[in-house]
């Protein structure tokens, strides 16, 4: 007989086991049936934590943001660019980390207040910095929407790093569209080094906001 006592289930347990679980089955295969097999219940266990799949989606989420601020620690020091280099960058790694990531994060409630004090920390510098409230609102959703639909984009082209969908090749598509040489030739800047890419699409937002403000 198995004496071994298995941990107690609870809401960090069940969103760990998910987040695991996401990386094999992307989103369309994360059922709470198959979460409950990972953990060995039945899945109606499931929901005396979660009352809908959104539910455990936005414990996810927020189990996301928690590693991602362990990771990418604020800077006191920073100005308000670099803070959105630092924010901006740390979640388009965190969002990379899991398969259909972004898709996750997007629309999700913070079952916590993690957000709260790092979006204090971060209004309270752009304030300082000359941006009013609204502006500091506006530059710090638009940079974060830019992220968040970046790698949404990105992860439709490669869903891990490393990793490619089928469907994506630039010499065939390039052979496809070879009466339009223009888009043709695009395709090495829209579905290849999404690393740059990122780097200047969010420089080009900064400046954007900074032209926008008349804030250096």
């Amino acid at each position: 007989m198995n004496t071994e006592r298995r941990a107690p289930l609870d809401r960090e347990r069940v969103a760990d086991a998910a987040l695991a679980l996401l990386n094999e089955v992307g989103l369309a295969g994360l059922t709470l049936s198959a979460i409950g097999r990972e953990l060995g219940v039945k899945a109606p266990a499931l929901y005396w934590h979660f009352k809908d799949k959104q539910e455990l989606l936005d414990e996810m989420a927020t189990q996301m943001y928690r590693r991602m601020i362990a990771r990418t620690p604020l800077d006191p020091a920073d100005t308000w660019r670099e803070r959105l280099r630092r924010t901006n960058h740390g979640l388009r790694e965190a969002l990379r980390g899991y398969r259909d990531g972004a898709k996750v994060f997007s629309g999700s409630r913070f079952t916590g207040l993690e957000h709260a004090e790092q979006m204090e920390d971060s209004l309270r510098l752009f304030t300082a910095a000359g941006f009013t409230l609204a502006q500091a609102v506006r530059a710090t959703t638009t940079t974060y929407l830019y992220t968040l639909g970046f790698v949404t984009e990105e992860q439709g082209v490669e869903p891990l790093p490393d990793e490619r969908r089928e469907g994506y090749d630039i010499a065939e598509r390039a052979r496809m569209m070879a009466d339009f040489p223009l888009s043709a030739a695009a395709g090495t800047e829209i579905f290849t080094d999404y690393e740059q890419h990122f780097k200047e699409g969010l420089e080009l937002v900064i400046d954007g906001i900074a032209a926008r403000y008349g804030i250096d």
